[in-house]
């Protein structure tokens, strides 16, 4: 039986520390601030490893529910947050990838996957793996580059446009390799690059919305407000994408459409 629970207590108190310590450091204190680093490193650490074991005890890749995307997805946003503070010293990133990941812990935590072995023909694929990786990396840069955008809307500061900037950047390039991936996924599974499923169209919008944002930022640079409520607006869509899509009545007979169990 995998023990999720076990998992989950240890993360949430490496976690739980490394906040202490991360509100310690606030006054200055340079060893609380390594030593809130180290504790998440070693969080993120603790997350890879149960998704490795995850991997082995299924026999497959962990990423064919709702709930193994949000484990994906708690791996990723810490570590995006540890890459981003080292380039550009941003403490609260830190503090948000935290909290954040911490959340989608404990979602699966409160809505708990019954796991099996089984993959759907089409999954058995090599694309799926890639396919999936991209896209969840890119929806936790992306992510973090909203949060960006709404610290902006509500406290400007001198560095944060271009913060949203490279987060967005490298968040869209993901994505369009997420999307190349799933076309070549899709010819090789159903001999058709694009079908227009609902989860495709979605995922078009998502990426449409995010260069949308890239050539505004480009061709109006000061008009930051404004290309901060685009850059918000845009991960709304993703986040219909990603979740929202499972609710649509077209979309109930959709080969993208996220298990809640198994």
């Amino acid at each position: 039986m995998i023990d999720y629970n076990s998992f989950y207590i240890i993360s949430s108190i490496i976690w739980l520390l490394a906040v202490v310590f991360l509100f310690l450091s606030l006054k200055g204190n340079r060893l609380f601030l390594t030593t809130a680093l180290v504790l998440n490193v070693i969080a993120i650490l603790v997350i890879a490893s149960f998704v490795f074991y995850l991997w082995q005890a299924l026999n497959r890749p962990p990423m064919r529910t709702l709930g193994e995307t949000r484990l994906w997805y708690a791996l990723f946003l810490p570590i995006i947050g540890m890459v981003f503070y080292w380039r550009w010293k941003y403490v609260w990133i830190v503090f948000y990838t935290i909290g954040m990941a911490f959340l989608f812990l404990t979602l699966n935590f409160l809505n708990p996957d019954m796991y099996s072995q089984t993959l759907m023909p089409a999954l058995q694929s090599p694309w799926f793996v890639p396919h999936v990786i991209v896209y969840l990396f890119s929806y936790a840069a992306l992510g973090v580059s909203c949060i960006v955008a709404v610290k902006e809307l509500v406290v400007p500061s001198k560095n944060g446009l271009q913060l949203a900037d490279n987060l967005v950047y490298i968040g869209t390039a993901f994505l369009t390799l997420g999307l190349l991936f799933g076309a070549l996924w899709a010819k090789e599974a159903w001999g058709h690059y694009w079908t227009w499923d609902p989860k495709e169209t979605w995922a078009f919008l998502t990426w449409t919305g995010y260069i949308l944002y890239i050539h505004y930022r480009f061709y109006h640079p000061k008009e930051d407000k404004r290309a901060m409520y685009l850059l918000a607006s845009a991960f709304l869509i993703l986040l219909i994408c990603w979740f929202g899509v499972n609710y649509l009545p077209t979309a109930q007979n959709s080969v993208h459409t996220y298990t809640n169990s198994n």
